[in-house]
């Protein structure tokens, strides 16, 4: 195990109501850049998801319950501040599409002006996933269709 603060750790934060495959994929295709991948559940007091945050963190760390590098954790406040409580220098994101880019992109650069010792790092969304989003995967789940395509195996087992 490398010196804690030699490590590299990599933040991806959302809400993930619900974490889908697209998620999963990213966080996978991660693990090979990063020693340590901690998916952090942003906690808004001021909007209530739709899945209680509690499942939504036991359900991901089910999804990896098999991989060490992983780390599941709620938080709340700004992400940047969460970054140096965890000692992490890099920001993980997805990117689906080319609004995607510029919202995250903003984000991204006040990051930097806020803490310049942290990176974000974009990994683009594989090509078969692109369309995947929380938001039609819960409209799915929502109106009783079936979201087996769309949610990684222990997370849409759990759901049932």
């Amino acid at each position: 195990m490398k010196n804690m603060s030699m490590q590299k750790i990599a933040i991806f934060p959302g809400s993930f109501d619900p974490f889908t495959v697209g998620h999963q994929d990213i966080v996978l295709r991660a693990l090979s850049l990063f020693d340590k991948v901690i998916i952090a559940i942003g906690s808004n007091s001021d909007k209530k998801g739709f899945f209680e945050i509690d499942k939504r963190k036991q359900w991901i760390e089910n999804t990896f319950i098999d991989e060490p590098k992983v780390e599941v954790d709620v938080y709340s406040g700004l992400t940047i501040e969460y970054c140096k409580n965890k000692n992490a220098k890099y920001l993980l994101r997805g990117l689906r599409t080319s609004s995607d880019f510029e919202y995250e992109r903003a984000i991204a650069q006040m990051n930097k002006k806020m803490d310049a010792s942290v990176e974000s790092v974009f990994l683009l969304t594989s090509p078969e996933l692109t369309a995947v989003s929380s938001t039609i995967v819960r409209d799915i789940i929502r109106h009783g269709g079936d979201a087996k395509d769309f949610l990684p195996e222990a997370i849409y087992n759990q759901i049932l």
